[in-house]
């Protein structure tokens, strides 16, 4: 059957976009949120200071992990696209992500007691890597969402500015609370176990009840990538059509190697720098509370200058922000929330707005083409942000490696070289403040604006790609 042109397909209908809908999209934040959080805090240590397990080895262990991830998401995206093809929804692919993750999240801080090494490090290995599916089973389509129930270009940012809320408040319950709950057993793995039975259930939670967000449209005949060969060749095919997404792209993976790399380093700078385990709540404190509150006001700033500029303005403000931090190696001390709390402002920023700069490029994408590809487009995105993150902790690993830091299990107490010291504030400092600006060189070349996206292209008329006339790269 041929495909239908662009001129006779159906305009997509977008509902209005009321309370109980943006609500009802940032409750997934809850879910999202929390995995990406709590594991890029704790798994890492985790595995190196209660298992036994080297930095290296269990770098390797969520690197690995997370480049599965990167394998599926592709794979996943298209499948999501074809299902809302057959049945006008993206919801079932959600729901069995949601209801399947808290089992196999629970199940990764539950390494038995007998168990170290080798055999502690492969069933972590296998648990967290299902974890990760089941995640992405949600996550490639939850990014797929925003193009399908909003329209235009100021009702997006408003959908993905109260999921960056959201975001943070949960980046705040899991990164102040998990420590907590971990701290309640007597026994480091029992408070592990506690910390992955409850956080998992709530992640759940919040998965399970934004996926009923997912619209249920008409279903329609046109084919989508059915073998796994055709999704990869779809992701590299929107790769390469689309100059802004490949610079959203580039530079929000930076970002997320950045934001990754400071994730996981965080523990170690409160263990190791502030000389408190405790310490990782403040600083979780420090960076989520000001970002609540902050959230809102970039929204504002991209209705008034627009998301791109916006953007670069919250990425300069973190790279500052980190920058300071490396004073901490020579006068540790609370001084360091402060930097931590401005850091914390611009990364809402940095959540927020290209979130709601990606449903804008697919939606440039598709009228382009006149045909939307947002599953293939939100598993390329997904996949790169996984990759980007997995990458942070890999490259706290080789730093740790490399600067002397010394391993331990939970009832044998170490002291670490100084030079072990310099690499875990440089983690949290400098090197993040390198990759930001790398990822404001890649962003200054994203090129839509809002009249891009609301004012149609004329009839026969080629959009161009974000300021290249006729060329779609």
């Amino acid at each position: 059957m041929p495909s239908r042109t662009a001129a006779q397909r159906p305009t997509p209908h977008h509902p209005s976009l009321t309370r109980r809908t943006v609500a009802g999209y940032a409750i997934g934040s809850l879910g999202t949120g929390g995995f990406g959080t709590l594991p890029g805090l704790v798994l890492l240590y985790y595995m190196t200071d209660s298992l036994g397990i080297t930095a290296l080895v269990a770098g390797l262990i969520v690197t690995l992990a997370k480049l599965w991830d990167v394998i599926i998401d592709p794979v996943i995206g298209a499948l999501s696209d074809r299902m809302r093809q057959r049945s006008g929804t993206r919801r079932t692919l959600m729901l069995v992500g949601a209801l399947s993750l808290p089992v196999f999240f629970a199940a990764t801080f539950a390494v038995p007691a007998e168990l170290t090494g080798s055999l502690a490090a492969l069933w972590v290995l296998i648990a967290f890597v299902l974890s990760t599916t089941a995640f992405s089973l949600f996550q490639v389509p939850y990014i797929a969402l925003p193009v399908e129930i909003s329209g235009d270009y100021d009702g997006r940012t408003r959908l993905l500015t109260w999921r960056v809320v959201v975001l943070t408040v949960a980046i705040l319950l899991f990164g102040a609370g998990g420590p907590v709950l971990r701290g309640l057993g007597d026994d480091p793995r029992l408070g592990y176990l506690l910390m992955g039975v409850v956080a998992g259930l709530v992640i759940s939670l919040g998965l399970t009840a934004s996926s009923f967000t997912a619209p249920r449209g008409v279903a329609v005949v046109e084919p989508a990538p059915a073998r796994v060969a055709d999704a990869y060749r779809q992701a590299i095919v929107a790769l390469r059509e689309s100059r802004p997404l490949r610079r959203l792209l580039g530079g929000f993976v930076l970002q997320a190697l950045a934001t990754g790399l400071m994730l996981a380093a965080a523990q170690y700078v409160a263990t190791w720098v502030l000389v408190s385990e405790d310490a990782v709540t403040l600083l979780f404190l420090a960076l989520i509370a000001p970002a609540v509150l902050v959230t809102p006001v970039w929204g504002r700033l991209a209705r008034r200058f627009g998301k791109e500029r916006s953007y670069l303005a919250a990425s300069l403000l973190f790279g500052v922000a980190a920058l300071s931090i490396v004073v901490a190696v020579i006068a540790p001390g609370p001084w360091i929330y402060v930097p931590v709390g401005i850091a914390g402002a611009a990364y809402a920023g940095m959540q927020a707005l290209p979130l709601a700069m990606l449903p804008d490029v697919i939606a440039h994408d598709g009228r382009r083409r006149g045909r939307e590809r947002a599953g293939v487009v939100s598993g390329v995105w997904t996949a790169g942000e996984t990759a980007g993150m997995a990458l942070g902790a890999t490259l706290l690993a080789l730093v740790l490696g490399a600067t002397g830091y010394l391993e331990s299990t939970a009832d044998v107490v170490v002291v670490q070289p100084a030079s072990a010291t310099l690499g875990i504030v440089m983690a949290f400092s400098v090197i993040p403040a390198v990759l930001v600006a790398l990822s404001i060189l890649v962003l200054r070349g994203y090129g839509l604006s809002r009249s891009d996206i609301d004012v149609p292209a004329p009839s026969g008329v080629r959009a161009s790609d974000g300021g290249e006339a006729g060329s779609a790269r």
